[in-house]
Formats: structure tokens, C-alpha cells, sequence
């Protein structure tokens, strides 16, 4: 089988489930096309797979970047590329995309209109996760999509003991600090959908964008109860909610930017007149996250933030991975 992926979450599960022989087509399955940021996992020769997509955007400033994706968005025009003659030279057999955020990658309607002018029409999977329980079920979406649902099944199992085992470190019966998760700092966006949910698994209280439980679900409380919950999608705050919701923890992770971009913005907030009232930064709980890698690609990983948060919202440094890409700030 010949995949595209057009989503970096979805080529880290991908290769979670096939290995690394899914790069040279030893396996069953054949990486033949990526976007233009799927990197992970490095090393394995991922970088030699054609791209088929491109950013029109350059970053610059927060402020200049979401002037520009607004711009865009309203005038019903797409923030990336893709090569569409390329992808008919690749002849694949099936495309994972996605049709969650149209900022964060290439949206679906524009993969459905290429796919339309291939001679042999390709299968599209399109994955738009918004819980992590979400997120592992595409994991199995995509096993199955190419055939390899035992192999799927295996992964999902192992991410979920790894979650269960951060989450043993929790005390249920101390008091939730307060964490605010900066998914954007130019406007403030606060980190929304799976991001809550897993601030409140490892002991945090999300204030911002907190999950609330679905329809029937009671009070969903208590470690099943968790998995009843929902968060909607991130949203702009004004500075002074922020700074009214006096976080005891800080998050700042910019969507897309690598952990020196994401130091940078963080930066400039230290300039603003309300940054030295915050509890978090007072008390020295201010951590950089790269948010190209960590917490905005709805795959694999996210269990590697997971582990992140318990360790640092819990004073736990031991359940952290060795190579989480972070840093505390002050």
C-alpha cells in the first residue's frame, strides 16, 4: 500500500505501528509523500520522503502571524500548498489528512479536490481528534486503513500503560494548583480540546478552558469519569483574565514554534506590566515547551506530555522523559 501523509501526528503513527521499513517499502506499507513538517521520528531517513506541502506564512512576530492567518481564513483562502502534480506522479493508495484546524495544517475540502483529478482515486482518512481518547482511536483508524489493526491494537494498549503509570503519581487528595497552557501569546490563546484534559490527568486545574462532562454523564468524576469529559477548542483571552486567574502554573507553548522561538515570545511577555503578578512567575513554575513538537500534534506523543505535566505539576522529575524539549523560565 502506498500512503501519503499529509499530517504530522499521522505519520508519528504511522511509523509507531509499521517501523521504520514503512520509508523504504520493506513492509507492507510505503511512506511515499509527507507534509512539509513531519519530522518525527528522527534519524530513520523520514527527511528523504517527497513533500507535498508548503506554508504560505512565514513566522515573524505572534502578532503579525495571526494577522495574517485571519486575513487568510476570512478571505476563504488556504494557508498552505500542495503539489498537487507530484502527488499524481506518487500514485498513492491511501491519504491521511485532517479536518480539525484548517491553521494547523492543509484542510481536507483542498485534499478531496486534488485526490479528485488522480486517475486512480485514492482512499482518504481524515483524523480530527479532539479528546485523547480520541487520539488513540485513530491510532486504530489508521491500523486499519492499511491492514494492520493487531499492530495498532499493540500500540494503543502500550501508550495507555504508560498514562496509567504517570498518573499513579498523582495525589487525588491534594489541592489542584492552577495551570494556564498558552497556546498562542500574541493574542493569548488558551490550549483547548485534548490539552485540558490531560493538565486535569496529571493533577492540574485547567481555569481558563476547564473540561466539562458530556450529556448524561453525571459528574463524571474519578478516574472513569475522566474519560467523559471534554474541553472545547483553545480560545483568545484578554491579558487581564489571564492574569485574573492568578495560574500557579505556567505553560507557554506556541502552536508550531520550536522551543527557541517559543523562549523568544516568551520573552516579550516578560515586558508586559501584568507578567511579574503572576503566582507562576513569582514562584519560578514557568516552563517553555516546543510547541511544534509537544502538546499540538494529536498523536503518540501526547503521552510524553502527559508524563511531562505529572512530573511537573507534582514536583515528580523522574517521570519526565530524559528528552522532553523544554525549559523552566526566570
Amino acid at each position: 500500500m502506498r500512503v501519503v501523509s499529509l499530517l504530522p501526528s499521522a505519520t508519528e503513527t504511522l511509523l509507531a505501528i509499521t517501523g521504520p521499513g514503512a520509508l523504504d517499502g520493506a513492509g507492507p506499507v510505503h511512506l511515499v509523500g509527507r507534509s512539509h513538517e513531519c519530522d518525527w521520528p528522527p534519524g530513520i531517513g523520514l527527511e528523504s520522503v517527497p513533500v507535498l506541502t508548503g506554508a504560505r506564512t512565514a513566522f515573524t512576530t505572534s502578532a503579525e502571524v495571526d494577522r495574517a492567518v485571519k486575513t487568510s481564513l476570512a478571505g476563504g483562502e488556504s494557508l498552505y500548498t500542495l503539489d498537487i502534480p507530484r502527488l499524481k506522479a506518487l500514485r498513492p493508495d491511501l491519504i491521511i489528512t485532517q479536518d480539525l484546524c484548517r491553521v494547523c495544517s492543509i484542510d481536507l475540502g483542498a485534499v478531496r479536490a486534488a485526490a479528485a483529478e488522480l486517475s486512480a482515486r485514492p482512499a482518504i482518512l481524515s483524523l480530527n481528534p479532539q479528546t485523547f481518547e480520541g487520539v488513540l482511536d485513530d491510532v486504530l483508524c489508521v491500523g486499519q486503513a492499511i491492514g494492520l489493526e493487531r499492530a495498532a491494537t499493540g500500540c494503543i494498549v502500550a501508550l495507555r500503560e504508560r498514562a496509567y503509570r504517570a498518573e499513579e503519581f498523582i495525589n487525588p487528595y491534594a489541592d489542584r494548583p492552577s495551570v494556564a497552557f498558552l497556546e498562542w501569546t500574541d493574542p493569548i490563546f488558551i490550549g483547548g480540546h485534548w490539552t485540558p484534559q490531560l493538565i486535569e490527568r496529571a493533577g492540574g486545574e485547567h481555569r481558563l478552558n476547564p473540561t466539562v462532562a458530556i450529556d448524561g454523564a453525571g459528574a463524571a468524576a474519578g478516574p472513569i469519569g475522566q474519560t467523559l469529559r471534554r474541553a472545547g477548542k483553545s480560545v483568545e483571552v484578554a491579558a487581564g483574565a489571564l492574569a485574573a486567574s492568578r495560574p500557579e502554573f505556567l505553560i507557554v507553548c506556541p502552536c508550531g514554534l520550536p522551543l527557541e522561538q517559543a523562549w523568544r515570545e516568551t520573552e516579550l511577555l516578560r515586558a508586559k506590566e501584568w507578567w511579574g503578578g503572576l503566582p507562576a512567575v513569582r514562584s519560578g513554575r514557568v516552563a517553555v515547551v516546543d510547541g511544534n513538537q509537544m502538546f499540538n500534534r494529536p498523536g503518540p506523543r501526547l503521552v510524553d506530555a502527559l508524563e511531562f505535566l505529572v512530573g511537573f505539576l507534582n514536583d515528580r522529575p523522574e517521570v519526565v522523559p530524559a528528552e522532553f524539549p523544554w525549559k523552566r523560565f526566570g
